[in-house]
């Protein structure tokens, strides 16, 4: 784990329609941290991802280190059924190779060892993006966001609508990454057993930030009451399996 910081936050304030959002948020990202963020429904984690990547107004201080290469797979990715676009022109918009383009497929689960080209490319690459069913339009965003080998990659709840096969896929590709190439990953996540497993840090907003630190550090019953109230009992149950 690197001690060189690529993200720095200070004083991050959120608002809309003078109602905070995010307020006064503080938290740095080393180079090849893997941060999960937990917390209840509005409590700004998208919001944040959105501020980061310079698409909302903020006050405070966000820095980059400068010439990263950063991706980014929001939460919802809705495609209508008629939107012409298949997956391989939606994946040539970002390589034109096509050797890394069936890499990052076979990485996500969507190519198998024994399946040729030509079954994959009736199957699933001349396919509109709007057919897809919601976890295979997951994993073509996932592969897409590492399609060119980016520094940072965001990830909103990477694995909805993926079964928990499919979801194993993914962490186990993300930590590969991160292993082999110092590979930075911020990941919104409301599974606490995924944050237990994969992440360094965790950050617990809930407008504020509530931790940060270590999971088993950070995140007790004291936190889970803060950031969850009356539904803590059932994230303590879900780590606890």
């Amino acid at each position: 784990m690197s001690n060189e910081i690529i993200l720095e936050i200070q004083n991050l304030t959120v608002s809309f329609d003078n109602n905070k959002v995010i307020d006064n948020l503080d938290f740095s990202v080393r180079k090849g941290d893997v941060i999960a963020i937990v917390g209840p429904n509005g409590a700004g984690k998208s919001v944040l991802f959105k501020t980061i990547l310079g698409l909302v107004p903020y006050l405070g201080k966000i820095k980059w280190m400068t010439g990263l290469k950063i991706s980014y797979v929001p939460q919802r990715f809705n495609v209508e059924k008629d939107f012409p676009i298949t997956v391989k022109e939606f994946l040539r918009l970002k390589s034109k190779n096509y050797g890394n383009i069936m890499s990052a497929l076979e990485s996500v689960g969507l190519k198998k060892e024994d399946q040729d080209e030509h079954h994959l490319e009736h199957h699933l690459l001349n396919q509109r993006m709007g057919w897809l069913s919601g976890g295979q339009l997951q994993r073509v965003l996932v592969a897409w966001a590492i399609l060119d080998s980016p520094d940072v990659l965001l990830f909103d709840e990477p694995t909805t609508g993926i079964d928990v096969g499919g979801e194993e896929t993914i962490y186990n590709l993300l930590k590969k990454l991160n292993d082999e190439t110092a590979l930075t990953i911020l990941v919104i996540s409301h599974a606490l057993n995924i944050v237990y497993k994969y992440a360094n840090n965790v950050l617990c907003l809930n407008k504020e930030k509530l931790c940060f630190g270590p999971p088993s550090d950070v995140l007790d019953r004291q936190a889970l009451v803060k950031l969850y109230g009356d539904e803590a009992g059932f994230y303590a149950h879900e780590h606890k399996n």
